[in-house]
């Protein structure tokens, strides 16, 4: 079958369309005819090494599609439904046919497009888990480093819906996006500080990083207790700073709890860009560049 990957570890260069067997279900997975598939950061984190991978892979490690296939041990799910979840092993799911977990699979109600679906387990997944971990109550302030991007926009969404307050750091062309899901938009840059001071006079208390690096080390300071850190963009980094990185929750129940929310319209993905598979390498450009607003999607 057609698929994108890498050959190697290394830049965008060694991307390449690839020609691969057709993978079949081992235990506890399905094998699904993809429909649509989320691009994120750790797709080209996974190209460029970061996770320790080598290559040849196939990139893409979240789809949305119809089941071809069962594996050994598999309950719940048929042949023929339509679900979405997440792609394990080096057999990703920029392809035409990809394996899923089982356990983080769960069913797409018809009132649920394809695209949305897709996305729903890496970066709303994150969002979900990172506040999960957090345990913030109501009337609590939480400071988003990167609030306008695939993460940090259902974070918004996720944390004002908990009653939570949101202090969004992010590009002015986002703030107005950003101040729509109901957060305080502040702009990165020299006098950051100030600016946040302005917006949560009585500080934060808990900081979500999905940008790292010198954006992280710049609103580190802001919580006194770093257990209330979280960075899923640099993990080297918060760690030295003494802070946690987001413990995921791999499950159905999760898929199931966060689809019922799109449903009700009460959460929005934000799908900003559906491209075919034949533009994955643009798609993966733009992420890499950090210059997309909201989730991409790629549909074979």
């Amino acid at each position: 079958m057609r698929a994108y990957g890498f050959t190697e570890a290394g830049g965008p260069e060694k991307q390449v369309f690839l020609d691969v067997p057709v993978p079949a279900p081992g235990p506890g997975e399905l094998l699904v005819q993809v429909r649509a598939a989320g691009v994120n950061p750790g797709d080209w984190r996974l190209r460029d090494g970061t996770y320790g991978i080598s290559g040849p892979a196939v990139l893409g490690r979240e789809v949305a599609g119809t089941v071809t296939a069962l594996g050994p041990g598999v309950a719940g799910f048929s042949v023929g439904d339509e679900v979405f979840g997440g792609c394990p092993g080096m057999v990703g799911g920029w392809a035409e046919q990809a394996l899923v977990t089982a356990s983080f699979a769960a069913h797409r109600p018809e009132s649920v497009s394809r695209e949305a679906a897709a996305v729903l387990p890496v970066a709303v997944g994150t969002a979900h888990d990172a506040l999960e971990n957090l345990g913030l109550p109501a009337g609590a302030t939480l400071l988003v480093n990167g609030a306008g991007g695939g993460v940090g926009i259902p974070v918004v969404q996720l944390a004002r819906a908990r009653g939570i307050n949101v202090v969004g750091v992010a590009s002015p062309a986002k703030h107005d996006l950003v101040a729509g899901f109901g957060a305080t938009p502040v702009a990165y840059g020299d006098g950051l500080l100030d600016r946040v001071r302005v917006a949560a006079p009585n500080g934060v208390d808990a900081v979500f990083d999905l940008v790292g690096g010198a954006a992280l080390r710049a609103v580190a300071g802001l919580v006194a207790d770093r257990s209330r850190l979280l960075s899923v963009a640099d993990k080297p980094l918060v760690r030295e700073l003494g802070g946690q990185v987001v413990e995921r929750d791999r499950s159905t129940a999760v898929l199931t709890s966060l689809v019922r929310l799109v449903a009700s319209k009460a959460l929005d993905p934000h799908v900003a860009q559906i491209r075919p598979l034949d533009e994955a390498r643009q798609a993966l450009a733009e992420v890499e560049n950090g210059h997309v607003v909201g989730k991409v999607v790629l549909v074979p």
